[in-house]
């Protein structure tokens, strides 16, 4: 699996996980193009997550159903006032939603009519 982290984002990671906690990342319907990426800090694994990629004291976990989105996966991180934040964008993505918060990757069903994840 190929998860590429950005200097900007790795930096980020660092100065907020504490060294019990890691990054959840997973996939949802949802958005303009059919599925977004959220995240979140945790202590705890939930039941049939894993570990996707470990680098030095940051990890990041996934459960199976998110797990098949994250091949190609690039995290970046923008301060920024309007849209700040961890940044998601993936190479394999076929389609994404006009404003960037959603995507669909080829292979994989596109949900119509769904709503743009920041609108």
């Amino acid at each position: 699996m190929n998860i590429i982290i950005l200097e900007k984002a790795w930096e980020m990671l660092k100065n907020k996980l504490e060294a019990d906690q890691f990054l959840r990342v997973a996939v949802t319907e949802g958005g303009c193009a059919g599925m977004t990426y959220s995240a979140d800090i945790d202590r705890t694994m939930k039941e049939g997550e894993s570990v996707i990629l470990q680098k030095d004291d940051i990890r990041i976990v996934s459960d199976p159903g998110s797990s098949q989105y994250m091949d190609g996966l690039t995290i970046d991180y923008s301060d920024d006032l309007i849209g700040g934040g961890l940044q998601f964008s993936n190479t394999n993505a076929e389609t994404t939603c006009g404003c960037g918060a959603s995507f669909n990757l080829a292979g994989f069903p596109v949900i119509e009519n769904g709503k743009c994840g920041k609108g």
